[in-house]
């Protein structure tokens, strides 16, 4: 797959929002619960988007070489208006002109290497349609996302190699699946989710 085949500004704009439409329906009660990611809770797994927005903006601006440009996210009191306001930040710089001709220090993926900021983008969208679904199964909410999106970041999961798997990983091994699956769920489980998950530890 060439990822130049596909709109990744536009992409990434539609996982957002998808990622936002479900994230504004958690309630500040449900941040202790589990969720599909191990050894987080939904405060956690909040955070952590957090801080990938944030390191992505930094990385689309030229700077993202640190992994404390990652791992700064603050809920502070309301986690929804710290996650919109992350998506605003990330949502500004990749719409940025010329931002397509960079390239994405993530120093969480590979230490001392850059990636096409193409390639770099269609991971940010990919993560962003996976963790929906991660706090969607958390809160009991629809996940809806529409096919073009969903046959996208699978396009993009099938790539992500097996090797390097596993826990405190950025993905988890991969999870079995029939072979008539629809595609959403052959991205969960390509990325280490199990489709039919419905609360407690992964």
């Amino acid at each position: 797959m060439d990822i130049r085949e596909l709109d990744v500004q536009e992409l990434d704009r539609r996982s957002l929002a998808l990622l936002g439409g479900v994230v504004a329906q958690l309630k500040d009660d449900q941040l202790h619960l589990p969720t599909p990611c191990p050894d987080w809770t939904l405060h956690g797994l909040l955070r952590h988007l957090v801080s990938q927005n944030e390191g992505f903006a930094a990385a689309a601006r030229g700077a993202g070489e640190s992994l404390s440009d990652w791992r700064g996210g603050d809920l502070g009191a309301d986690a929804r208006a710290a996650f919109e306001a992350s998506a605003m930040l990330v949502d500004d710089a990749f719409a940025q002109d010329g931002v397509l001709d960079r390239a994405f220090a993530l120093p969480e993926v590979r230490n001392g290497g850059a990636f096409p900021a193409p390639l770099a983008i269609s991971f940010h969208f990919v993560d962003c349609v996976v963790h929906a679904w991660d706090v969607a199964a958390t809160i009991g909410v629809p996940w809806e996302p529409d096919d073009e999106l969903s046959a996208a970041a699978l396009r993009v999961a099938e790539r992500v190699p097996d090797e390097g798997r596993g826990p405190g990983a950025a993905f988890d091994r991969r999870v079995p699946h029939p072979d008539d699956a629809p595609p959403h769920h052959r991205l969960l489980s390509l990325l280490g989710r199990d489709p039919h998950w419905a609360g407690g530890p992964c």
